[in-house]
């Protein structure tokens, strides 16, 4: 049988040589010039046109060769405009791209209406309170904000409320000094009653309205009590002597649960918005996380997750108000990182070193933004973009470390404390407040000091 080889017409090669060898041409010509392949665009052919033009068009050219009155050959030319026939081309490669559709100047002026507007941070504190007599003790937590809209301050022996509405202040209490110092102060949600720790281990509870103390918690702790925080009536105290003590203030026998996780002095705690878990730091490095489900009455409970990642005293603790299984925790000063926590699995999701002992964190209600205190050495207030972390202010003003922080209860404020002073920072205010140029206006020397004793 002899082998069939396909020929082109009037050509002695084959066509499998001839394609062969265009498949070389072609091949080095794509790597020399990288050349891609052109795709017709199927839906801006005109398949009569083409079709005419491969099977008739020929001849009319052929007839036009012949034409040589100027007369005819602009009747011709005229007669192919009107009727389209003047086209070179048969594939079309590409559709002509729609005209651009005319936007309205007001659609424009919305545009620019609903562009997000970038928050200016007031890099100075709106008023400074002198506190003297504060104690200089990293482990304490001697500020609180209440609900009521009033600062509690304690000085020594004596804890101190400072109206933020009418700018007045008042003495609560001063106890002996073998009670003292007052080592935690703590609003209740109503914000009305107070709890106070004591340096003898006594949690006292207190009404700021009638100044009347309601009752003392004398027989749970050994040492003093340097944390507190409350899950509605449950009052939570943290101790020196490593305890964490959840007391129900409506029953007469208030010790309900106990946790014991920690080997050293407990100096921050925080119970989540939700009201089911406890977050506990202590000056052993350690974070516990605690579920209240699993808490057994009167009996040591078992932690659900301990963090050991942080290498110095864990005091600033927040939970995030927008991503209820996440928590926030920063170190002092061997440590200085922020680390942010899943609690679900207890995962570390990110960590920051800030280079400062960390201590207080607080989170902006409003925008995802977090709010973090500093001692050692910078001594200063940092706002940081979550979840970036990249720094958008930083309020400095305090001389030496800056040791609590506490958030107003509309969230635009906070007041933070060291050196002897109280300043209160519009940190998280609204962008959109415009000040009246009598308020920008400069004040006077000192106008914006006062004195909380």
């Amino acid at each position: 049988m002899s082998s069939f080889s396909p020929s082109c017409p009037g050509s002695g090669k084959s066509l499998m040589s001839s394609h062969i060898r265009y498949n070389l041409i072609h091949n080095r010509t794509k790597e020399n010039l990288d050349l891609d392949r052109f795709i017709p665009n199927r839906s801006a052919i005109d398949f009569d046109y083409a079709h005419y033009m491969l099977t008739e068009g020929w001849k009319d050219k052929e007839k036009d060769s012949s034409v040589t009155s100027p007369s005819k050959e602009a009747y011709r030319q005229r007669m192919k405009e009107v009727f389209g026939m003047n086209r070179s081309r048969i594939l079309a490669f590409s559709n002509k791209p729609p005209a651009p559709l005319p936007i309205s100047t007001p659609q424009l002026e919305g545009a620019s209406v609903g562009k997000r507007r970038h928050r200016r941070v007031p890099q100075i504190a709106e008023r400074m309170l002198d506190c003297p007599g504060l104690v200089d003790d990293y482990y304490l937590n001697l500020l609180d904000w209440g609900k009521s809209n009033v600062i509690a301050i304690a000085l020594e022996n004596t804890v101190y409320l400072w109206d933020a509405s009418s700018h007045t202040s008042w003495e609560l209490e001063t106890v002996s000094d073998d009670k003292g110092p007052v080592t935690s102060v703590s609003w209740a949600p109503d914000g009305r009653n107070i709890a106070i720790g004591l340096n003898n281990s006594e949690v006292q509870v207190w009404d700021s309205i009638t100044n009347k103390k309601l009752r003392t918690l004398s027989d749970g702790h050994q040492a003093r009590v340097g944390t507190l925080t409350w899950n509605n009536n449950i009052l939570t105290t943290g101790s020196a002597d490593s305890k964490i003590i959840n007391n129900d203030l409506r029953v007469r026998n208030h010790i309900i649960e106990t946790y014991r996780g920690h080997r050293n002095e407990v100096c921050g705690l925080k119970w989540s918005p939700s009201g089911r878990y406890l977050v506990s730091g202590g000056n052993d490095n350690l974070v516990h996380i605690w579920d209240r489900s699993m808490a057994g009455l009167n009996s040591a409970s078992q932690w659900l997750h301990r963090i050991q990642d942080h290498t110095a005293a864990v005091k600033a603790l927040a939970w995030c108000p927008y991503q209820s299984n996440m928590l926030a925790s920063g170190g002092g000063m061997a440590d200085g990182c922020i680390k942010f926590w899943n609690i679900n699995t207890g995962a570390c999701l990110n960590s920051i070193d800030t280079g400062s002992q960390v201590s207080a964190l607080l989170w902006n209600n409003n925008d995802r933004e977090l709010l973090s205190s500093h001692g050692l050495p910078d001594n200063k207030l940092t706002l940081w973009k979550y979840p970036s972390m990249v720094q958008m202010a930083e309020l400095t003003g305090h001389t030496s470390r800056v040791l609590f922080m506490s958030q107003s209860p509309d969230g635009h404020s906070v007041a933070s404390v060291g050196d002897e002073t109280l300043r209160i920072w519009n940190v998280f205010g609204s962008p959109d407040e415009v000040k009246s140029s009598k308020e920008t206006s400069a004040p006077e020397p000192f106008a914006h000091v006062s004195r909380i004793r």
